[in-house]
């Protein structure tokens, strides 16, 4: 089985700490989800002989804001989804909403399709940190948002957590962190606050306006925040994903356990083992593209070395680790011996054929896969 990303670049405004493709131009929205129609025509898995058989196990529509389409364009994409791959019957089927746009008539009209995950970006309950991050919702439309998809019937949701911020003290991280406990979502994903190039937040940076928060602050916001949701149930079961039991993102476990995927629309990123591709990162080029039936993308050919290397980076992000069986032997051999270090200071473990990061390592796991990949 492979999984779908259908990317969904629009927004009514950006945020400041913002790296993904997106753009504010709404009125692009329809031409954009007749190109998505034709992609997703374009490139179906095969069905028949004499071209091997797929089908897809998930589907995830992220952005941008894919809650900024309209219903009828959505349909539209599941349409073309459903009509020209086969969907397993228990396909997790997720699409990103602002909790700003979640109201009962589009949660009620959401249920009406496939989609059966919610994952919401969340951020921050504290509403001065929110307009610091140029996002539209408060923290009281967060609480409304996950009672009105329960309310319609949606079993599991997801919220995004940031922590980081500048100025921000232990106890404020706390006091995040129980509220959204409060909501007993079944999935968080966590992250530090980045300052990527290129977006307002770097240059506040640049500016020194704003500075990061200290490493060690950091390290303690990230070990309170995984003993704050195993002491509650909840699995760490990658650096920055929490799940209820039997909640973990079947989509994104997909990216860490390099099953191929398809990527449809601007900036969508494609894998199939041996290939990597992404699409151009240009709205208008993408739609003129696919309006001529030709798509505008680049891609590169996976060598051994590259494979391994992007084993380790995804694999040693899981709680099961990075499978030794899967490599050659001299794979297994130059990783193992570039792992001695880090066992023996107890940041790796090793159990079974499957080596782990620690709880210590995983604040460290950056600098770790960078020991055990291939140069």
């Amino acid at each position: 089985m492979a999984g779908l990303y259908v990317h969904i670049p629009f927004c009514s405004s950006r945020c400041v700490y913002c790296g993904f493709y997106s753009t504010t131009g709404l009125a692009l929205r329809e031409r954009y989800v007749d190109a998505l129609c034709q992609e997703i025509k374009m490139r179906s898995l095969p069905t028949t002989p004499p071209q091997k058989e797929g089908s897809l196990g998930t589907i995830y529509l992220g952005g941008g804001t894919p809650s900024q389409l309209t219903i009828p364009q959505l349909r539209r994409i599941f349409d073309a989804i459903y009509i020209y791959n086969k969907v397993e019957n228990d396909a997790e089927v997720t699409i990103e909403v602002n909790p700003d746009d979640v109201t009962p008539e589009l949660a009620a009209a959401l249920q009406q399709l496939p989609i059966n995950r919610v994952s919401m970006g969340a951020q921050t309950f504290n509403d001065e940190r929110l307009h610091f991050l140029r996002r539209r919702h408060s923290s009281a439309q967060v609480h409304q948002a996950v009672a009105t998809l329960r309310q319609a019937g949606f079993q599991n949701i997801s919220i995004d957590l940031m922590y980081g911020f500048p100025n921000q003290t232990l106890e404020e991280w706390q006091a995040d962190i129980d509220e959204a406990l409060q909501l007993n979502v079944e999935h968080i994903s966590t992250y530090c606050l980045m300052y990527e190039e290129g977006t307002p937040l770097y240059r506040l940076l640049e500016q020194g306006k704003v500075a990061e928060i200290d490493e060690e602050l950091e390290r303690k916001m990230y070990f309170t925040l995984i003993n704050s949701l195993e002491s509650v149930g909840y699995e760490h079961y990658e650096i920055s994903n929490f799940a209820r039991p039997g909640y973990r993102s079947l989509h994104n476990s997909s990216y860490w356990k390099g099953i191929p995927y398809i990527g449809i629309g601007a900036a969508a990123h494609s894998f199939d083992i041996q290939t990597r591709s992404w699409n151009v990162a240009d709205i208008q080029q993408y739609i003129n593209g696919m309006e001529q039936g030709e798509r505008s993308f680049e891609a590169e050919t996976l060598d051994e070395d590259t494979r391994y290397n992007d084993a380790v980076t995804v694999a040693l992000r899981t709680c099961e680790g990075l499978d030794l069986s899967t490599l050659t032997d001299q794979q297994r051999t130059y990783c193992l011996k570039n792992a001695q270090r880090h066992l023996e200071a107890g940041l790796l473990k090793l159990n079974d054929q499957k080596i782990s990061l620690t709880k210590e390592g995983l604040f460290v796991s950056d600098m770790i896969m960078s020991d055990l990949m291939l140069v």
